[in-house]
Parts: C-alpha cells; structure tokens; sequence
C-alpha cells in the first residue's frame, strides 16, 4: 500500500509543493516537519515558516489571518491549556461550528500532547453528557450558542465558554518556547452516529507525504490554492480538508454555518480555487435562483470535493453541466479515510459510480467467507491505506480481513468501476426476496416532483420486513402515495415497492448531512 518516492516526487512537482523559495525559509520549513512530524502541529508549522505573512484563513468575523499569526495564536492556546491545568493525555472537548478560534484549540492542543474529542453540533443535551462520558473529557469549550447543549455535564467536566476563553487569550502574553511533547495529541472524531451514540475513533498521524498524494494526485489541488471548507471541520471530511489546506499552505476560507446563498457568493467573491463539502450542501445550491453571468464570476473554481453520502441519481452531472466538470467525490469513512474517489470523467461516465481506489489504497469485495466475488457479484467492502483506524476508544473495532477493514457497506465492481450498494445491515427480506432500498430512491428521485427521498426497512408481521418511503416534494409539486408506489412498480420488481409511503416537508438529518433512518424508523414503528 505504499507509494514509490518517485511517484511522491512527481505529484508533489505536478502540484506546485516542489517550487523554489528563500532557502532560509525551505530549511526552516523541513526542519519543522522533522521535529513536529506531519500532525496538525508539525503542518501548521512548515506553513508559518514557509510563507509567514499569506493568509492562513479568511474567517467571516475575524477577517483575515496570516500563518504567521495563526501560530502565534496557536502557541498562546497550548500555553494557556498548560496554564489551566491540562496536562498530555487528557481529553479535551470542543463542540463548535467552522471558525478559526476551533483551529487554534485543534492544533494547540495537539503541540502540547493533550486528545481532543471533536464534538457533533447536532447533539442533543443528553448525547454530548453521554459521549463526554464515554470519552472520559476532562474539559470541553464550546461557542457560546451551545451554552444550553452543556447543562448536563457533570461537575467533574470544566465547562469553558468560547468568549471567555477569547477574553483569555486576548490578554495572554506572547507565547513560549514549546518543544515537542513525547506523544504528540490525538484527534478523535465521533462517527456519525445515524444508528445509535457515536463512537470515537482517533485519527491516526501521517508518518509522511504519502497520504497527501493518494489525494492530490486523484483533487487536482495545488499549493497556495484558496479553499472555501463548508463541510463541517469536526467530522472527518471538513478535517481532511483542514490538513490538506495546511500542507498546501492554501488559504481556508470558513463560514460558521452553511448557507448556500452565502457559500456561492463567497465562492465568487474571494475566486476560490475549491469548496470542500457535503453532497446535500450542493443539492442546497442548486435549487437556488438561476445567476445569470454566474458561471463566468466562477472561473477560478477547479475543484468541489465532496464526501459523507451518495447523491440522487444523475445529480452529479446536473451540478456539473452547471459549474463546470469540477467535481470528485470521494467515498470513505471515520474509520478508513478514503476508499474510492470519483473524478468528473468517472461521474461523466456513470453517475452512480464511487470511482476506483487512490494511490496507496487497497480494495477488495468479498463474500460470506471472506473470498473475493466476481466483477458484477455484491459482496462486503474492504479496504487498506496508511490511515485505517486501530480501533474505537472504547476498546471494540469493526471486521479485519488480511489487513483490510470493512467498511459496513456492501458493493461491486462493474467495468473497473467501484458501485455502493448500500450498508450490509440496509438490505431487507421481503417475502423471501433480497431488496436494497438505494435502488428504490435512485428510481424515485428521478421524478420531476421529488425533491428528495429515503427508503427504509421496518419490521412486517407478514413479510418479515417492508419497505417505507419517506418522500419530500418540491415546492408546488403534487404527488399520491399510489402514483410512487406506480413509479417502482413500472420499473422495478414487485417486491421493490414500497406497502407504505410518507410525505415530509423534509428529511431528518445530522449535522453531516446523513438521514437520520433511525428517526424515520421510529415514526412508524
């Protein structure tokens, strides 16, 4: 699963990573790699001594923010967390929305050795007492916005409100020397928890460029590139792209929330190079109003990456025939990184497609006993790269096969291509008969009335199990439950259709974007 130094030499070359610069500043840029290593603590750092005064992240409310300055800051937040009390190996909490104050707590953490538990903003008050347990925090900080999510915390957990802790920093002095801690901190992102409570999974260090060029060597990224992140940066995708803007030296453009409005304007403004974001954050951008002269204000934009669901069938070229063939959509997981990223060539040719594996990273399909199937045949996902998790922090982890990890869905391989199926546990028996509920809203989707659709499994007292679908219309559509079920019926075999259908002004989703099928479940069962 390694990648060739040649090939590594290449592709940084290619991206612009390779260009000349003050030789004092390259040495010094090296020389950070070597001491800090290639963590959030280790990239920011090359970043600042590389390029000190470009832009590191143009933030809504701070404005801009140089490298230079970011580590500055960066430096004053491991200086105050030590000053607290904190000490390497603790966890710490942060529950905040896309802004650079969640940056300086992600990498000044990490310099001084302390784990930081990224939190979901959609958590309840109940899920965040119950995930701070289970992680064992000894402090979280959070925007103020969530001061009602927190009352149920423990005692024992310290509490500490963004603008106080900006009120801190503020009158903090200049920063110390800090050496590398023996273990460098630890990121543990939360999964999404569609099923059940999130679980913890730490994000392994890179040990080199490798896993930078399985990326940008398939996201035609290039250093100093402006990148507007809508994704959320607590969870993996927003992340990734936090570390691949560091290593890039790019500039991260950040908005708390997303607002497609506001994200397409931003796009223009600030002539971004790339947006990071979630399948359901481009469907957004599409309903709006058509801009005339929009394509032409849109020149700069090379590359939308996406992550974290499938998209309604044939969506991907619409949204390419609209902003260009710019998009790559990368399927992976908390636990594996990436798995298959789909460039606009693959989308062009089928639009369904999850793409092929990147370099560096192993696929294989396998059946019930874990022998690999036949191009065409489902079977299980598994997959190998330098980041596969080595577990949950609970102790527990998913199926290993020779190294690979599943990923919990299931698939194929047709013409080259890698397909999703759907999750191993998503597939029903419906009168005997094996049913995939993907292939039913891939179907219903194309309906010019449905704006979006989810289609679950519920318990059938006579069939074992049936299908439900959950449909939301666009504005002004109209649409019976019979003319759905007619739609699959036409198309689709007798046991795909669905015995219940149910219309909502939209569909439950967390803070990624996922449907929440759990909810839907429980709405009629």
């Amino acid at each position: 699963m390694s990648i060739s130094l040649l090939t590594v030499g290449a592709v940084m070359a290619r991206r612009g990573l390779l260009a000349l610069g003050p030789p004092h500043r390259q040495v010094s840029q090296l020389r950070s790699l070597h001491k800090w290593g290639f963590g959030l603590a280790g990239e920011l750092r090359q970043a600042a001594r590389r390029s000190p005064e470009r832009v590191a992240v143009i933030d809504e409310l701070r404005g801009p923010v140089t490298w230079a300055e970011l580590l500055t800051r960066s430096e004053q937040v491991s200086d105050l967390l030590l000053d607290r009390g904190f000490r390497p190996g603790q966890r710490l909490g942060l529950l905040a929305r896309n802004h650079v104050g969640a940056i300086e707590v992600m990498t000044g953490a990490a310099a001084v050795g302390i784990d930081l538990v990224l939190m979901n903003t959609g958590l309840s008050t109940g899920q965040l007492a119950l995930v701070a347990d289970q992680q064992e925090l000894t402090a979280l900080i959070h925007d103020d916005e969530f001061d009602g999510v927190v009352d149920d915390l423990p005692d024992t957990i310290t509490v500490i409100r963004e603008s106080d802790w900006v009120a801190e920093l503020e009158a903090a002095p200049a920063p110390s020397n800090l050496t590398p801690p023996a273990r460098g901190g630890r990121t543990i992102i939360l999964t999404s928890g569609t099923t059940g409570t999130p679980k913890g999974a730490a994000r392994k260090t890179p040990g080199g460029f490798g896993p930078l060029v399985s990326i940008i060597e398939r996201i035609p990224l290039r250093a100093q590139d402006r990148i507007l992140i809508s994704a959320p940066i607590f969870h993996t995708w927003g992340y990734a792209a936090m570390q691949l803007s560091f290593a890039l030296r790019a500039t991260i453009v950040l908005q708390r929330r997303f607002d497609p409005q506001a994200a397409k304007d931003t796009l223009e403004a600030e002539q971004c190079h790339a947006m990071f974001a979630i399948p359901v954050m481009l469907q957004r951008l599409m309903e709006l109003p058509p801009d005339p002269g929009g394509k032409d204000r849109r020149t700069n934009l090379r590359v939308v990456a996406t992550s974290g669901s499938a998209y309604p069938h044939g969506f991907t070229r619409t949204f390419m025939d609209e902003y260009g063939d710019v998009l790559h959509n990368l399927y992976g997981s908390t636990e594996a990184s990436w798995i298959c990223i789909a460039t606009p060539e693959d989308l062009r040719r089928d639009p369904d497609t999850a793409g092929t594996p990147p370099l560096g990273t192993v696929v294989r399909i396998l059946d019930a006993e874990n022998r690999e199937v036949a191009p065409g045949e489902t079977g299980r996902i598994f997959c190998g790269n330098d980041l596969v998790f080595d577990g949950y922090t609970s102790g527990s982890t998913k199926d290993f096969v020779d190294g690979l990890v599943s990923t919990g869905d299931m698939g194929h391989v047709k013409d080259g291509l890698f397909y999703v199926d759907g999750r191993d546990d998503d597939m029903i028996v419906s009168g005997g008969e094996n049913v995939y509920p993907i292939e039913v809203e891939s179907l219903l989707v194309e309906h010019p009335a449905v704006r979006e659709v989810s289609v679950v499994g519920v318990p059938d007292p006579e069939f074992g199990q049936r299908l439900a679908a959950f449909v939301v219309l666009h504005d002004g559509a109209t649409l019976s439950e019979d003319d759905v079920k007619a739609q699959v019926k036409a198309h689709r075999a007798r046991h795909c259709v669905p015995r219940e259908v149910h219309f909502l002004d939209e569909l439950p989703r967390n803070a990624t974007g996922k449907v929440l099928a759990r909810e839907l479940r429980a709405s009629i069962t």
